[in-house]
Parts: C-alpha cells; sequence; structure tokens
C-alpha cells in the first residue's frame, strides 16, 4: 500500500503515550503501512493495553532519554504527558529526530484522502465509528482514526486502507496545552465536517462559549468549495456559529427547520428505530442497535455524510443496523444476579443528561444507579452548577473522587464531595464515595435484582468493573 507522502522514507516510528486511545488508533495505521512501531506510556491501565498487545506493539514503562536509544526515523507526541517538552520529545529535537505532535502528524496522514472529520463536544467517537461501519459495509475500504478501542462490529478503531475516504475525529482541544494552543483540528483539511453539538467544555484553553464557537467557525470556513458541513441544528451554539457561513451545510435534527429530519422515533427491544424526511424524500425503518435519542442523532449525521459521499440510502440503512457500538460508549459489561453493569465515558453535563435519559427509555422499569467519577479539576469546577443538574434520571447517584489529569497542578477548591453536595440540591439520594473499594462495597449493599449500573467518567473508572463484579457476588 502507497505511504502518505510524509512517511515515504520512514520506517520506523515511536510514540510518546501511545496508550491513549487517539495515539493507539494511528499507531495501527501506521503499522497497517508496514511502518515499524515503539512506544512509552505510564504504567497506569488503559483500555488500548489489550489491542497494543495483540498487535504485538511494545512500548516501555515511563519516559525517557533511553527509550530512543535505537533511534526511530520520526517521534509521534501526545498533548498529555508534558506534550512537546517531555523528556523524550527533547531528546528526540537534540538527536535531530522529526517530532510530530498526535493533531500534527493525524492531519498529515489523511492527506491524499477525502477526509471525514467529525467535531463536536460529545458523540465525536461515536459518530466517527458510525460512519466508518458504514464505509466499511459498504465495500468502500475507508481508514479511520477514532478516539475509541474498539468499534463493533469492524474491530479496532484504527486503520490504514486503500479506499478514498479517511473518517477521523476533530478534537477542538489544544495541540500541546500551554505550550502550542492551536486546536487540534485545525491540522486537519477535510472534505466533510460533521459537528454534532458545540458546548463549553475545556476552560483550561477557552474563556467562554463565545471564544469556543469562533474556534469552530474557523474550522468550519476552511472546507473547500467541493465540500460538506452537517451541521445538528437542534443545538443553539452551532445555529450561532454558522449564521452566514459561507460553505456548503445540510443540517439535521428533530428540528422542522433541519434538512435531514427524524420524524419519529422508538425504542426498546434493544433497538432504536426512527425515519428521516429529506427534501420531500421520507426514508423509514432505519434501525440502529444502540440505545438514545443522541444515537439517532449520530446516525442522521452519519446518513448526511454517507449520502454525500454517494451511498444509497439501502446500502447505508444495512451499514447502521450493523453498527454495535463503540468500547465505552454505553457498554454492556456484565450481569451478576440480574443486576446489569455498563460502562459509559460521559464527562460533561450534557453527555450525562443524555445517557441517562437513553438508559431510561431502553430501561423504563429498572432502577438506576449511577456512580460518576467526575474528570478534571478545571471543568468540574467551570461546570459545577451544570453537573448538579444532570442526574434528574438517575435513582441513585454516587460521585467519587475526581481524576486529576497530568496536566492540572492543584484542585483549585473542588473536589468529589463538593460535587455530590452540588448534586444535592437537586436530587437527594445522592452519596459520596471516594474510591474504588467504597464503591464496590456500597453496592454490593445496595444493588438488587433488575438494576441498572452504570459507571461514568472519562478517567479510570473502567477499571473498577471487576471489584464491582466480585462484590455483586458475594
Amino acid at each position: 500500500m502507497k505511504k502518505p507522502a510524509f512517511l515515504t522514507k520512514t520506517n520506523k516510528i515511536h510514540f510518546v503515550g501511545i496508550k491513549g486511545v487517539g495515539m493507539t488508533s494511528l499507531a495501527c495505521c501506521c503499522q497497517d503501512l508496514d511502518i515499524q512501531v515503539t512506544g512509552s506510556d505510564v504504567k497506569e491501565v488503559f483500555v488500548t493495553d489489550k489491542i497494543l498487545k495483540k498487535r504485538n506493539i511494545r512500548w516501555k514503562v515511563g519516559f525517557a532519554e533511553k527509550n530512543l536509544k535505537t533511534k526511530p526515523d520520526l517521534l509521534i507526541t501526545t498533548g498529555a504527558h508534558g506534550g512537546l517538552n517531555n523528556v523524550e520529545v527533547l531528546e528526540a529535537l537534540k538527536l535531530k529526530i522529526p517530532v510530530l505532535t498526535h493533531a500534527q502528524a493525524l492531519g498529515k496522514i489523511m492527506e491524499g484522502k477525502d477526509g471525514v472529520s467529525v467535531c463536536g463536544v460529545g458523540g465525536k467517537t461515536t459518530t466517527s465509528s458510525i460512519v466508518a461501519t458504514v464505509l466499511e459495509k459498504a465495500g468502500r475500504r475507508p481508514s479511520y482514526a477514532v478516539g475509541a478501542a474498539q468499534i463493533n462490529p469492524i474491530g479496532v478503531a484504527g486503520k490504514y486502507n486503500s479506499g478514498r475516504e479517511f473518517v477521523a475525529e476533530a478534537d477542538e482541544y489544544a495541540n500541546s496545552p500551554g505550550t502550542d494552543n492551536r486546536p487540534r483540528f485545525c491540522f486537519q483539511r477535510p472534505k466533510v465536517i460533521v459537528v454534532t453539538n458545540i458546548e463549553y467544555d475545556h476552560p483550561d484553553i477557552y474563556q467562554n462559549i463565545e471564544q469556543t464557537k469562533s474556534t469552530f467557525r474557523k474550522f468550519f470556513e476552511a472546507l473547500p468549495g467541493d465540500g460538506l458541513l452537517v451541521a445538528c441544528v437542534d443545538n443553539v451554539h452551532i445555529r450561532e456559529t454558522i449564521k452566514d457561513l459561507p460553505v456548503n451545510i445540510q443540517t439535521y435534527g428533530f428540528s422542522l427547520k433541519a434538512d435531514w429530519r427524524i420524524e419519529k422515533t422508538y425504542f426498546g427491544s434493544g433497538q432504536t428505530i426512527f425515519s428521516l424526511s429529506y427534501r420531500g424524500l421520507l426514508i423509514e425503518d432505519i434501525k440502529i442497535m444502540v440505545p438514545g435519542r443522541f444515537n439517532v442523532l449520530n446516525a442522521t449525521a452519519a446518513f448526511a455524510s454517507a449520502t454525500f459521499l454517494g451511498l444509497d440510502a439501502r446500502t447505508i440503512k444495512r451499514g447502521l443496523e450493523n453498527f454495535g457500538g463503540v468500547k465505552r460508549r454505553f457498554e454492556y459489561i456484565g450481569s451478576v444476579r440480574k443486576i446489569r453493569l455498563y460502562d459509559d465515558y460521559a464527562h460533561h453535563p450534557n453527555e450525562i443528561k443524555e445517557i441517562l435519559l437513553a438508559a431510561k427509555k431502553w430501561f423504563p422499569h429498572n432502577r438506576l444507579l449511577v456512580v460518576f467519577q467526575p474528570h478534571t479539576y478545571s471543568r468540574t469546577k467551570a461546570l459545577l452548577p451544570e453537573f448538579g443538574k444532570s442526574f434528574s434520571q438517575a435513582d441513585k447517584v454516587i460521585i467519587t473522587d475526581i481524576y486529576s489529569s497530568a496536566r492540572e497542578t492543584g484542585d483549585l477548591g473542588v473536589s468529589g464531595k463538593l460535587l455530590a453536595f452540588e448534586v444535592k440540591k437537586n436530587y437527594p439520594s445522592v452519596v459520596f464515595l471516594p474510591g474504588e473499594g467504597d464503591v464496590a462495597d456500597f453496592l454490593g449493599k445496595e444493588a438488587k435484582a433488575g438494576d441498572i449500573i452504570i459507571t461514568m467518567g472519562a478517567g479510570s473508572i473502567f477499571q473498577w468493573h471487576k471489584t464491582i463484579l466480585k462484590s455483586l457476588r458475594t
């Protein structure tokens, strides 16, 4: 397979922070191009560990100059663990080894293909996974780099293939926080952009929602004349951002003003069924095997994108029906004594609301127990009132200690206990339990047959499932 231009003379790449979901996906793409891949990362267990081992991609524990002893042709670094100031990056520069950030490398590997970039505060991973699945099942042999470990049913979330399309998440976060605060998606030059929503997030980078909207608009303005922006018109910030935007736009949503309008939905029996109206044409009985109003929106964005890329409605419907979800997105973990455990990456107030609404739609007669591990002090502080109002669908809420990012140096005066107090202002059935053992013990005593437990957060909570299931058995 022909390599992208920037990799023509590259035989070995070292990934700093290789276990991040985006980095692992990109590493798998490079391995598909017959490039030797090595890496380094922290000791902590990641959802990607199994994938890297299965692909025989080895990594060093910890970051050190000696990890570059066998000199690579290129070093790609994550934005975490110091980003461009990581000790291995600095050593690479001394050794005259070319250095790219993950965002820069992803943008370059997409060059020469028709890029489909999915952006938004929530929904990026699932929507890009759905688009990749639809294209794969249509025989288009797409490339993709998605921020998840696995996509069901197409497998590892990173692949470089011979087809025209390259599907990728497009993140508004900083390229290398504190060193290069340019948005990560500015390095992508796609033919199609999907924007799922725009909300205020990443308070360590953006001062307010207006600055966030301005950043997204600049990304949209770079679309080529033959490109397409697929935008969710239900979101007020998107409506404001795309006003008078001089690019080709198709909107989607439940709104009567949407070009791709969702007419009706049905949730139940392990599937979601809906219909779409587009320019007078009604497309009925579209099925997806994942729950939630938000997934109907995600599937609609995929439908619009795939239509623009030349697929017919029957082929798209077949691809949607094949999509079985993404790891850490309303993922079924296991069942003990008729108590079912699910897991989700939700870490923003709006994501929490949508996941819990979806759970109630699929399990209307079951008690819903939610365990939320807040992610980063900065986000928790900036969105504290919004978090406090996010759990209305839960019957019992457990708040844990905050999972701090490696880029944070202080707690900013917030804590999991403070968040639990804030939530309790709106919902009385809230308890603060700091860690894994406390949560497992509580659930072992509290949960009963028929209950649905959902763990949520972007930190380490996915590692707690074995302990929770063990506690439920005793």
